[in-house]
């Protein structure tokens, strides 16, 4: 159990920039287990962005409490996966060669194609939370941030990791089935919960979860087509564009409840 609890500490330090308690330590072979709990550090992270809404939706406007609880969870990761998502657009909107696209993905510089897309990311997540009814929006928090990480672990699972050095690579060495499992079923109990609970129907619930997958496949065969493979900020762009499909399913299965 302890060692146990060495791995989770070890993801939050890894994709978080959260403190974690001293006793842990620090070994590199851990780094390469951890990942199993990649899910359940985006349920700790959506527990905390959920907190940070729900106490501001009392004494300021909705959208206000989203766009501050939004920064919270940027604060929280670093930008880890937004940065990551910028990447990506740059570097699949600037190159055609493989190499040239992680070339341009590994620049610290922000070019055209990452700015626009970040921008028009962050804006869709805003717009779509906004949307939702004000008792949805801390249950699909909850949904999407965990999930979102699972799809992570399902590509590191199932695709190469295609560079031969990067920050990301100590962490994404091939999972086990049983890692993958775990990450599966921790990313999929908090879905359960809200659903079981009545906190969301099953049916947005299930719409979100497919949009979200239809999205991760569209990234998996535009990596492979280009990369063969992916790279660390692949990864970010999995979770950003999983996590914001998730927000949009459910806008669009809760719709016709609006309506009415």
């Amino acid at each position: 159990m302890k060692y146990q609890l060495r791995l989770f500490f070890t993801a939050v330090q890894f994709f978080t920039r959260l403190p974690i308690p001293r006793w842990v330590g620090f070994d590199p072979q851990w780094l390469s287990r951890a990942t199993r709990y990649l899910p359940a550090v985006g349920l700790l992270i959506a527990i905390l962005c959920a907190g940070v809404y729900a106490i501001l939706v009392y004494c300021l406007p909705k959208s206000v409490a989203i766009l501050l609880s939004t920064v919270a969870g940027i604060y929280f990761t670093g930008a880890l996966h937004e940065d990551g998502f910028a990447d990506v657009c740059d570097g699949f909107g600037g190159g055609s060669q493989p190499q040239r696209v992680m070339e341009i993905m590994r620049d610290s510089r922000l070019g055209t194609f990452g700015v626009l897309g970040l921008v028009l990311l962050v804006a869709v997540k805003l717009v779509t939370l906004t949307s939702l009814p004000v008792e949805k929006i801390a249950p699909a928090l909850l949904v999407a941030h965990p999930f979102s990480r699972g799809c992570v672990a399902g590509l590191i699972w199932g695709m190469k990791y295609v560079r031969e050095e990067g920050k990301a690579k100590p962490m994404v060495q091939q999972m086990t089935v049983i890692e993958f499992v775990v990450s599966t079923l921790t990313a999929l109990c908090p879905l359960m919960l809200c659903g079981m609970s009545g906190w969301l129907p099953w049916s947005a619930l299930l719409l979100a979860s497919a949009v979200a997958l239809v999205a991760v496949m569209f990234l998996v065969r535009l990596f492979q087509r280009r990369l063969g493979g992916y790279t660390g900020d692949c990864l970010g762009a999995v979770q950003q564009l999983s996590e914001v499909a998730i927000y949009i399913g459910l806008l669009a299965g809760l719709s016709p409840a609006l309506s009415l």
